[in-house]
């Protein structure tokens, strides 16, 4: 087993380890992917402020994020197909992050359903909401997320119209795999990936499959997915959804100021800042970078956090430091994912944790709340100065 000490580590294992359409669609964003590479690059950008002779003793990082206690802020971002990442690719990321006690996310477009999860996983997840055309898919799946007790519903605002990633199209993308000739060549070269997949029943969306009247194979659900987004999702859909579920609101996919305080005004208990992923809008500015002017419009009103980008402990910390109250991973625990099944996130999260750790006290700091723009060089030019 190598040794593993950052999440690049991880990164290269699940290459090696996966099929190839499936790390294309991990490891890649929209058109140029511009905004997919800054919204890593960015955070280079910003310098830590070394400070010394503290006590360090006692250091914490627990906290809260909608109100659920937190081993530390961050939470399992939702990644569609997580379970073409690994067989049962969403069991095995619940699982761990229940035990580490940090929060997972499940996609609408995963490969375990929610009840899939909801039956493996120790504790409460929360579940993501795409917007579909078909408002009695969407009245349904909030109804089982209600049903399997999930803890909060994470909507998605910024996926009405599906971005373009190249990648995905060369490599004729589907979950799962078409048995092409250069599909199965690619997957006899890894055995693990393909005997975990034999093993279970679970390689389609079965969050949609059984759900959708007409779905039941895989060109069924193509046709439909394909035609389903809503184009129309307005904040009066917002609203309706928010009151159809009660529970714990949180708003993903803001990247505007002006889109933050509508989003604060719909009574959600946390703001994403997020570009998801740099696979929507290329050429949008990264998240870190657009991070500061939400906290501005909306973060005495309610918790702002950050999503994209984050490969390290230091990437969150900075993102605490410029104001967000809590940050989302996907491709970092991703990467352990396919790196390693259940163990590989469990890794991916204490690698986090444990960059973190050091950099708050090497700033100076021993609690993470009270990590701020004081242990932070940023740029003068860093948000910019666009007409």
């Amino acid at each position: 087993m190598p040794v593993i000490t950052c999440i690049e580590d991880l990164k290269r294992l699940h290459q090696k380890r996966t099929p190839r359409m499936f790390w294309d669609y991990c490891e890649s964003g929209s058109y140029t992917e511009q905004t997919f590479h800054e919204n890593t690059s960015d955070f280079a950008k910003l310098r830590f402020r070394q400070r010394v002779a503290r006590d360090l003793t006692g250091r914490v990082l627990e906290s809260t994020m909608a109100g659920q206690k937190v081993a530390m802020p961050v939470a399992l971002a939702p990644v569609g197909s997580t379970g073409m990442q690994h067989p049962d690719g969403e069991i095995h990321a619940a699982r761990a992050a229940a035990k580490f006690g940090v929060p997972f996310t499940l996609s609408t477009m995963s490969i375990c359903s929610i009840e899939d999860v909801a039956a493996a996983s120790p504790d409460p997840f929360w579940f993501q909401l795409y917007v579909m055309k078909d408002e009695d898919f969407v009245d349904a799946i909030i109804e089982r997320a209600k049903a399997a007790k999930c803890s909060a519903l994470v909507l998605t605002l910024d996926l009405q119209i599906l971005g373009q990633r190249h990648k995905d199209l060369k490599n004729g993308l589907t979950s799962p795999p078409k048995p092409t000739i250069p599909n199965l060549l690619n997957i006899a070269t890894k055995p693990r990936w393909a005997l975990g997949m034999l093993k279970t029943p679970r390689r389609q969306f079965r969050n949609i499959v059984g759900h959708v009247k007409g779905v039941q194979k895989l060109s069924d659900l193509t046709a439909w997915a394909n035609e389903q987004f809503d184009p129309m999702l307005d904040w009066g859909k917002v609203a309706r959804i928010r009151d159809q579920w009660k529970g714990k609101f949180i708003l993903k996919g803001v990247l505007d100021a002006d889109d933050a305080r509508m989003a604060a005004d719909s009574g959600a208990d946390a703001v994403i800042v997020s570009n998801h992923g740099g696979r929507q809008l290329d050429g949008a500015l990264s998240s870190i970078r657009m991070l500061p002017s939400v906290v501005r419009a909306i973060g005495d009103r309610t918790e702002v956090w950050l999503d994209g980008g984050i490969r390290s402990g230091q990437d969150a910390l900075k993102a605490l430091a410029l104001g967000a109250k809590g940050t989302m991973i996907g491709r970092a625990y991703i990467h352990g994912l396919g790196a390693m099944g259940e163990a590989g996130v469990t890794k991916a999260l204490e690698v986090i944790q444990k960059e973190m750790d050091i950099t708050m006290a090497l700033c100076g700091e021993r609690d993470i709340s009270a990590v701020g723009r004081q242990n932070l060089l940023v740029p003068e030019d860093f948000e910019g100065r666009w007409a």
